[in-house]
């Protein structure tokens, strides 16, 4: 197997690619690695959560990586981008953004899901919790093994 670095376009193609990511963030000094269904557009990755342990690490430390993994015929690939998390909170100014978001989730099926069903009955509110939110995609690195 050889062993290869990606390009810059290379690791980008394989974010617009996929839909499924593993999410690295920290809070003093814990690292918390969490699956994320997100789609990727225009140097952001876009994403939907609810209140969580997720959602309270990112906003106390912006600074999060997305892994984005692929097996190819006799190899794989694996690529990671770094940024800062930024909210897309339902208030004036976010509209755009959050609609945003919204069109390019909701483009695949199920895109909800991975973000709203939690293990446990959330309490019963007259408001919504869920959160929509963007990562700024600033550095990617990337690698590929391919067949000999």
């Amino acid at each position: 197997m050889i062993v290869r670095e990606l390009s810059k376009a290379e690791c980008l193609a394989a974010l617009s690619a996929n839909r499924v990511a593993k999410l690295a963030c920290a809070r003093d000094n814990r690292p918390y690695v969490v699956p994320l269904f997100y789609a990727y557009a225009d140097g952001w990755a876009y994403a939907f959560t609810m209140p969580g342990r997720k959602l309270d690490t990112m906003r106390t430390n912006p600074a999060v990586a997305l892994l984005v993994e692929e097996a190819t015929a006799g190899g794989w690939r694996s690529v990671v981008a770094e940024g800062p998390f930024e909210e897309l909170p339902d208030r004036i100014g976010f509209k755009h953004q959050r609609e945003h978001a919204w069109a390019l989730l909701s483009r695949h099926a199920d895109w909800w899901e991975p973000g709203a069903l939690k293990p446990v009955r959330p309490p019963i509110s007259d408001q919504s919790r869920h959160v929509f939110f963007r990562i700024h995609i600033e550095t990617t690195s990337g690698r590929e093994g391919v067949p000999e």
